[in-house]
């Protein structure tokens, strides 16, 4: 299977789309006001501690509280009482109800984000401090080895293990990753070197700050998916900007000198995720109807409690056999479900109601060969055999908001019961248009009219947008404020004759 990693950097975000064989799968998008937190080390202030919920809340400096639960405090902040040679050796697990968290209200703890904050509710975090590099993940306060599961060779496994446990100074833990394979004592250790100054940077800074505040920040979205998914089986990454390819660059030259030959720089005018066939899908993820090549279609509902996906056979036309028809149709939708979850990055539980089938083993068939796509799917995962009723019932990892989240708002003309594309997606497009105008024609002035909720977003604050796209693109841009105009729309007009060009650029 070909893999591709691509990103592309606008005026208003950084997107990175992962293909396999050519066909989008995964879709990263980070902008300057939201930056990815998952990672990040802070030294929080314990708000409040809430027994029953068996959580606490953590102030670490944001617009909400971070939530801590007592399944994600570390064993240095637990007191196991009397029974506590019953749980030493590691042979039986303590219930929450068995233990004491040693967490007071306004005591210092520096917690990790594990989940990005979601709508109204504050980021999750756990004591349980890591800290990834490029082979080796460092544990803090535990005494614990392990290698990736993914390296299945015995002697391999053995030989990584054995050098962990060489170089490991006491107090710490350690994870040897899947790209450790083959890789020589010094290459880990000097990774490791790397980590162990990173930590006591952190311990410095925690030292001489109160709380709350920021002790560590982890690499931004496009770093850390190349420091985690750039790996020996990736054919090529491709980006359209020079500091971005440096950056890469000088990441691999020690990181992973071998793989620098397959980084490219793409010079072309026509627009990168366009060349890629990437910016079309991107503009089906705000559609809850994704359509099968057989006629049949699948309806996606994201909801605060839930998502449910719907199997419809729609236009599908196949034999008299009912059976095998419906057992056809929920053959693509499940490979197509399994994509779609990645790509839009949809966490929580998930129902998933497929066409009713009368044989059980067709009911099994379909079971497997959904468990069987997700397996490439990076975020953990787990699902319940379809039931008789055809539904199957299953939970998604969740780190970050769904892409649904990313490109669109709620709906303001309709009650908050639509959405529609987000302000930072439509200045995305609007670039795209400029890069498409400015292959085809030589005016260097054009008139832009927005929605005024996208006028302030264009010329507010230091980000500046319509400024950095008019130096970005060398073009001189007159904004207009429509009030008629939808939040999701805009219009381009010619300076000279204000005559309406813009169907002429959009794809």
């Amino acid at each position: 299977m070909r893999k591709d990693i691509v990103l592309n950097m606008t005026a208003s975000e950084t997107r990175i789309a992962i293909l396999e064989n050519e066909t989008l799968v995964e879709l990263y998008v980070e902008r300057p006001e939201n930056q990815r937190m998952v990672g990040d080390i802070y030294k929080g202030k314990v708000s409040k501690v809430l027994p029953g919920m068996m959580a606490a809340f953590i102030d670490i400096g944001q617009q909400q509280n971070a939530f801590l639960h007592f399944s994600d405090v570390s064993s240095s902040l637990i007191s196991y009482g009397s029974d506590i040679n019953r749980f030493r050796r590691g042979k039986e697990r303590p219930k929450l109800n068995e233990i004491d968290i040693q967490l007071k209200e306004g005591q210092d703890v520096p917690v990790q984000i594990t989940k990005e904050p979601l709508s109204t509710k504050g980021a999750r975090v756990t004591t349980e401090i890591s800290l990834p590099g490029r082979f080796l993940v460092l544990l803090l306060n535990e005494n614990y080895i392990g290698v990736s599961k993914k390296i299945e060779n015995f002697r391999e496994k053995k030989r990584l293990k054995r050098i962990a446990h060489d170089i490991l100074p006491k107090g710490f833990g350690l994870i040897v990753r899947t790209v450790a394979q083959n890789k020589d004592e010094d290459a880990l250790k000097k990774d490791l070197d790397n980590l162990l100054n990173t930590w006591k940077n952190i311990q410095s800074k925690s030292e001489k700050n109160s709380a709350p505040v920021l002790l560590y920040k982890d690499m931004g979205m496009a770093s850390s998916i190349i420091r985690d998914l750039f790996t020996n089986d990736i054919d090529r990454v491709v980006a359209d900007n020079k500091k971005l390819i440096r950056s890469i660059t000088n990441y691999l030259k020690d990181a992973a000198p071998q793989l620098i030959e397959r980084v490219e720089y793409y010079n072309l005018q026509k627009p990168i995720f366009e060349e890629f066939s990437i910016e079309r899908e991107i503009k089906k993820i705000v559609d809850p109807k994704v359509w099968l090549s057989g006629g049949g279609h699948i309806v996606i509902n994201q909801t605060e409690a839930m998502v449910t996906i719907d199997v419809n056979s729609g236009k599908f036309i196949g034999g008299d056999d009912y059976e095998a028809n419906a057992a056809k149709v929920n053959i693509q939708a499940a490979r197509e479900i399994a994509r779609q979850l990645r790509l839009r990055d949809i966490g929580g539980l998930i129902v998933i109601d497929f066409i009713d089938m009368a044989e059980e083993k067709n009911r099994r068939r379909i079971f497997y060969e959904l468990r069987n796509e997700l397996r490439r799917d990076h975020a953990k995962n787990a699902m319940l055999p379809m039931s008789e009723y055809g539904l199957i019932e299953m939970t998604r990892q969740r780190i970050r908001p769904s892409l649904l989240h990313t490109f669109s708002d709620v709906c303001q003309h309709c009650g908050g019961t639509g959405r529609v594309l987000s302000k930072e997606s439509i200045v995305s497009s609007i670039e795209s248009w400029i890069q498409r105008f400015k292959m085809h024609r030589k005016e260097r002035r054009i008139i832009l009219q927005v929605n005024k909720e996208v006028e302030k977003y264009l010329t507010s604050g230091l980000g500046n947008y319509l400024f950095k796209l008019m130096w970005k693109y060398w073009i001189k841009i007159d904004l207009e404020s429509d009030s008629e105009m939808k939040p999701n729309e805009f219009r381009i007009l010619t300076k000279k004759n204000r005559v309406d060009i813009t169907d002429e650029f959009i794809p």
